[in-house]
């Protein structure tokens, strides 16, 4: 992998791929929920959509046209600690992917008349949330994890944050944070990193002035304490969450947490699918998760289920929780679990675009530059008295913070 910094302050990253005939295209800008107050939530998810809306180049159809035509992608998507836009192109087409990419995210037009018509498809989307209770159960969870902190936030806003956001804010938020001190690209493929440079120097990356404003200070992450929450609504299932906080991105018990969800809850051979589906019959889908940002993470456990079977359910899940704190994980099964999580990293890394997001990381998450055979080195030296000590600190079934959606 490469690394350069442009004059104007853009972070560049890039790593080749032989064998490949496509480049994956990102930029990250480091502008997103965690940097919202709880009145404009949503505006960076709200930027995202309207930086689409058309520049002084390019109309909302030329925008959606311009790599479509040539079979390549063009999206993006609003996260907790950034606001990402990526392409994947033939490598012939990086010089077009550069520009578009340059145009939308510097120079979008941010009008009025566009505000009034995104906002209701940003609307229709957070009611398409409200309807899907599978997904709302889990922004549901993080309002009772993290309480007021910004990691409790919707990403997509409120209905009321929403509609009441002008296109002044819009244009205030965009001038402060699309700035190329606060822009990682990153890209991979069959792209060398002087022509990945080239590209950019054509498309007028680096011409970009550099700004003055400072990168965006995330406040410190609080948890609630553990609590338990049943809300009611009409369906035919109780959607449940369990979590809990645990380490940020660059702590090295990542990996083993990974590990150990991969164990608990990541697959049909994992022991929470072949208690709570296979042997006892009570949901269809049941599967652990977990995310790690810069300064904290999450993992937990989600289930739906029939409303006769939700305690049921509940229970058999704090079971598996408390023998993994009890019992722990015999070697065996840590070792069956390493082949896994090994084969599942390797078989992702064959993608142009996984690679794109590791390059990626390692400015997001200020970690060094880890290559496959090292993240692999990692994985096997996780020891059983790591793995013992994560079960301990953060997979307590009193410790977890539980929520669940459905007929009671």
């Amino acid at each position: 992998m490469e690394r350069s910094v442009l004059p104007n302050g853009l972070t560049v990253l890039s790593e080749f791929v032989p064998g490949v005939r496509s480049i994956a295209l990102g930029a990250w800008v480091r502008s997103a929920s965690l940097h919202e107050s709880p009145e404009e939530m949503g505006i960076s998810h709200l930027l995202e959509h309207m930086v689409f809306k058309g520049t002084k180049r390019r109309t909302a159809h030329e925008i959606a046209g311009a790599l479509e035509s040539l079979g390549g992608s063009l999206d993006a998507y609003t996260a907790r600690e950034h606001t990402a836009f990526q392409a994947r192109v033939l490598d012939e087409h990086l010089t077009q992917a550069a520009d578009v990419m340059a145009d939308l995210i510097f120079h979008p037009a941010l009008r009025a008349d566009d505000l009034k018509l995104e906002r209701k498809v940003v609307l229709e989307e957070i009611a398409m949330v409200d309807d899907t209770p599978d997904d709302l159960v889990f922004e549901m969870h993080n309002e009772a994890l993290w309480g007021a902190h910004p990691y409790g936030y919707s990403i997509l806003g409120t209905r009321d944050t929403v509609g009441a956001i002008g296109i002044e804010a819009l244009r205030e938020r965009h001038a402060r944070a699309y700035q190329p001190g606060q822009i990682v690209v990153a890209a991979s493929g069959n792209v060398s990193h002087e022509a990945l440079l080239e590209a950019l120097g054509a498309t007028g990356w680096g011409d970009v002035p550099a700004g003055t404003e400072k990168a965006p200070v995330s406040p410190a992450p609080v948890t609630m304490p553990a609590s338990e929450r049943r809300v009611k609504r009409d369906g035919s299932q109780v959607h449940v969450v369990f979590g809990s906080a645990t380490v940020p991105h660059a702590d090295k018990r990542r990996h083993t947490l990974v590990l150990i969800n991969t164990l608990l809850g990541g697959g049909m051979s994992s022991r929470l699918f072949q208690r709570v589906r296979e042997e006892l019959g009570l949901a269809y889908s049941v599967y652990t998760f977990q995310s790690f940002h810069v300064d904290s993470g999450t993992h937990g456990v989600y289930v739906g289920t029939s409303p006769e079977n939700a305690d049921q359910a509940i229970a058999a899940v704090r079971g598996e929780l408390a023998r993994l704190v009890r019992d722990g994980i015999p070697d065996s099964e840590i070792a069956m679990g390493k082949q896994q999580v090994k084969g599942q990293i390797t078989l992702a890394m064959e993608g142009v675009s996984s690679r794109m997001y590791r390059a990626a990381a390692v400015e997001l998450f200020g970690e060094p530059y880890a290559g496959l055979d090292d993240v692999l080195a990692k994985i096997d030296a996780i020891t059983p008295e790591d793995v013992a000590a994560c079960c301990a600190a953060f997979f307590v079934p009193d410790q977890q913070t539980l929520v669940s959606l459905g007929p009671t």
